[in-house]
């Protein structure tokens, strides 16, 4: 057994742990990818300690290595890859995965047949390039046929040099190595380019130097064989890539909670805080420009009889349906805000003014008083609508938001007074629904509408 390789298992499992550990709390697709991947990589590491074992099981240790390496490469690549959801792209994967597979399992064997291996080249580049073809009127992208080019590029190659004496496997085995890391090096780059962080330019480089290790570790064997290079130094580039992407997943995770600090998670919508600075950036642009902004408060109605009656999960998916007609409304250029539990506001950038402002407050309610289809139910909601422009009506943010408040309740007090319907109405009568349900239904059916 070779225990030089000991301490190389032992650095990939320290760095695994910390991968998992680093991933566990933000976990994506495309983290749980790398960590199989790492898994397999010390799974290479540890077989190859075995490598020198006599008879079959040195032969089962090499292949289970080889093997092991080539499949975490293409996971690496398979988790950048930007269109997984395709349904080709899962045919992709298993074509490039069983293709290197079987290709590293036909070159381990002393007396493979020429055809064998030939054919197993050939799959390399047409397994790919049918797939791509197959798929090209539904779904194509760039990143696909560079993959479809290196892959072909690698078929011609082991076709020419695969059946030489002695080298031939050699090179052979580390130009698929070479081909599944390039591979990764693109698809990282592809997916991170416009980031330029430090994680992603670490993983990107890492890829590329392990990728290189291919290409220089079997022409450093046959040109300079003496010095030997240690092994450690050809497993540099995998952990820096480890490093890179645990350096990676950190940045995800800050952004994600950058993004939680400023959005309401259910909606996706802006929260107070950041509407506020919205806000303020509005004002202050209204006053350079001396032109206005509006600002509009929206309460929808009978918020809380909807989650009493029909479960918190109807109101949740109320305010994401709310949230999605508001936002179909508005300008890009204007802001729309959860800033309470059943509470909108809007700002309205200029060029407005007071008449565009309630144009737009009283076609949120005319959308608003429309049946909306929330689920299993269809419930027709209105709101109260209080509208403040700056600078008519306050000449500060705080002002602005008091005087707007006020008459969103002025609003509301004056519906009550005058309307005589009132909501949620259910599509059809569940089950589930029984006496107390039902009572609630006949509540808020019976009272004014808003």
């Amino acid at each position: 057994m070779d225990w030089s390789k000991l301490p190389d298992l032992a650095a990939v499992a320290v760095l695994t742990c910390a991968f998992a550990s680093v991933a566990r709390r933000g976990q994506t697709t495309a983290s749980r990818l790398w960590l199989t991947g790492w898994v397999l990589i010390a799974l290479h590491f540890a077989a190859f300690i075995f490598v020198q074992a006599p008879g079959i099981w040195g032969f089962l240790a090499l292949e289970i290595g080889m093997v092991s390496l080539a499949a975490a490469g293409v996971l690496f690549m398979w988790a950048s890859v930007p269109y997984r959801t395709e349904r080709s792209s899962r045919w992709m994967l298993i074509s490039v995965l069983s293709t290197n597979v079987l290709y590293l399992v036909l070159i381990g064997f002393d007396r493979t047949p020429a055809w064998a291996l030939n054919s197993a080249a050939i799959f390399f580049g047409a397994a790919p390039m049918t797939i791509a073809l197959t798929a090209r009127r539904d779904f194509t992208h760039l990143l696909r046929w560079l993959l479809v080019g290196i892959y072909s590029v690698l078929a011609v190659f082991l076709l020419a040099v695969q059946n030489r004496p002695v080298t031939g496997p050699m090179f052979a085995s580390n130009a698929v190595l070479f081909t599944v890391y390039f591979s990764c090096c693109l698809h990282v780059w592809y997916s991170y380019r416009g980031r330029g962080s430090a994680g992603s330019l670490i993983t990107v480089a890492g890829f590329l130097g392990w990728a290189a290790v291919f290409v220089l570790s079997p022409l450093a064997t046959v040109f300079v064989p003496h010095p030997q290079i240690e092994s450690e130094v050809w497993n540099l580039p995998k952990y820096v890539v480890a490093v890179g992407m645990i350096l990676l997943l950190l940045e995800d995770q800050i952004e994600h909670n950058k993004y939680l600090a400023l959005h309401d998670e259910l909606t996706g919508l802006p929260n107070r805080r950041l509407f506020l600075d919205r806000l303020a950036i509005s004002l202050e642009r209204a006053r350079r420009m001396e032109s206005k902004a509006a600002l509009l408060v929206i309460d929808l109605n009978h918020f809380k009889q909807v989650n009493d009656t029909l479960g918190h999960h109807a109101g949740d998916l109320l305010l994401q349906r709310v949230s999605t007609i508001f936002q179909s409304r508005v300008r890009r250029s204007d802001t729309v805000a959860r800033t309470g539990g059943d509470e909108f506001s809007l700002i309205l950038e200029e060029p407005t003014n007071r008449s565009n402002a309630r144009l737009v407050a009283t076609s949120l309610m005319e959308m608003l008083d429309q049946p909306l289809q929330v689920g299993q139910h269809t419930l027709k909601v209105g709101a109260s609508i209080g509208v403040a422009v700056f600078p008519d009506d306050a000449a500060d943010l705080e002002g602005l938001c008091i005087a707007a408040d006020l008459r969103m309740y002025d609003d509301k007090n004056v519906s009550r007074e005058t309307s005589a319907e009132r909501l949620p109405v259910k599509s059809e009568p569940l089950p589930e629904f029984h006496s107390k349900e039902n009572e609630g239904f006949k509540m808020i059916a019976n009272a004014p509408k808003l």
